[in-house]
Order: C-alpha cells, then structure tokens, then sequence
C-alpha cells in the first residue's frame, strides 16, 4: 500500500509540474479471463464492473502525443472447471471472481486529424496492483465457499501488467468518449502446475479534459 501511494504521488506530483491537458474519466466495462488448465481451455463468462481515474496529454511529437493515467478498476471472471486443480480448490467445479484494483498506464496517443474535433488511438502498457478481491466457488461434494482472495506466491498474483487499446473521440470543448481493450499477458496464478488466468476487460469510457486558467505574473517593477 505505501507503494501504491507513493506511485500516487508522484503522478499528482507530474500532472501539477507539467502544466499540460489533464482529464477526469469513469465508464462501465466488462471482464473476464483466458483461463486453461493444462494448456486445455475452461469455459469463461463475464462479469460487469466499472473504472474511474485520471490522465494526461502532453504534447510529443507532432499527432503524438504521451498520455498516462491512472485508475481504479473493478473486474473479475467466471470460469467454470472441467479439469480439478489446485487453485481455487482441488475439488471445485467453478470459480467466480471479483477484484478491485489500480492501474498506472504510460500510453501513447496518435490524434488522426489536426482539428479541434477528432478521433484518436491510444495503446500501451499497464501495471496492475490488486488491492483486494473475492472468490466464491462450488465443490463436487455438494458444498460452496465464498472468501477473501490469497495473493502471494503460492496464490494469486499481488502485481500484474497488461496490453492497452483505445480508439476514440475529443471535442474541442473538451469532451472526451473512447472504446478500450485490455489483454494481460501475465498468469494471474502463481500456483505451481496451477491454472493460466489472463485479464480481458472490454470497457466504454467518458471524460472531460479540466480548464487550466492562464497564470499571469506581474514583472514591473514597483516603485
């Protein structure tokens, strides 16, 4: 957790020095997971969640322009087992799953016309930090258990990185709407022989770039 908010300020710290385009966003997602065991694929659902956060633009080269962020994410999966493992349980039969967790993207955006209306891309990096989660699965002996998620190195993983997509559109006025992908092509198990669980999430976000005021300093001298 101190590490988490060290990352917080430093990016609060970056976003006030840099003076650049600064934007709140927040927008409903779906998410679920490529689940295998064995190199053999367990059926998947998905589950409703949402994010929130904030980001940047600043100007790189030309069309380009560097553009992190960060974000609160809320997500999970349902898989259903036809193969017994150990993680969840070597007796469960299905796995359902939430977690709340932040992530710190660097991206790159490519504005794909030079007016104030345009559409964009936007793609990169992403670490993920799970700050908390549950599980609830089923047994084959007819039981059910419902529990906090285990991270560590035997369970479920703490960190995890993931591949980013955007496509969407700016308004002059500052209103911001974009379609987004997100692929992790990390095992969110650290069970030895355990499952390969890989993060998908499909997510429509909105925001709104903040109106900076001009800082005007007085530099005549006073007699």
């Amino acid at each position: 957790m101190n590490r988490l908010l060290t990352v917080l300020f430093l990016f609060a710290t970056f976003t006030l020095a840099a003076q650049n385009q600064v934007a709140l966003f927040a927008g409903p997602q779906m998410s679920s997971a490529n689940y295998t065991i064995q190199k053999q694929k367990q059926k998947t659902d998905y589950k409703y969640g949402m994010h929130a956060g904030v980001g940047m633009k600043v100007p790189f080269d030309g069309f380009i322009y560097f553009a992190p962020a960060a974000w609160y994410s809320f997500k999970g999966y349902e898989a259903t087992l036809s193969i017994p493992n150990s993680l969840p349980d070597i007796n469960a039969i299905d796995n359902s799953t939430r977690f709340h967790s932040f992530e710190l993207a660097a991206l790159l955006q490519f504005d794909l016309s030079p007016e104030a209306n345009h559409f964009f891309i936007k793609a990169g990096p992403s670490l993920d930090f799970m700050l908390f989660g549950k599980e609830k699965f089923n047994l084959n002996t007819n039981g059910s258990i419902n529990r906090n998620i285990k991270f560590g190195n035997y369970d479920y993983g703490r960190y995890s990185a993931n591949l980013i997509s955007q496509f969407g559109y700016e308004k002059d006025q500052g209103f911001i709407i974009y379609f987004q992908y997100t692929h992790s092509p990390v095992n969110l198990s650290n069970r030895d022989y355990g499952p390969n669980i890989k993060h998908k999430v499909f997510g429509v976000t909105v925001g709104t770039y903040l109106k900076r005021k001009k800082i005007i300093i007085d530099t005549r001298v006073r007699e």
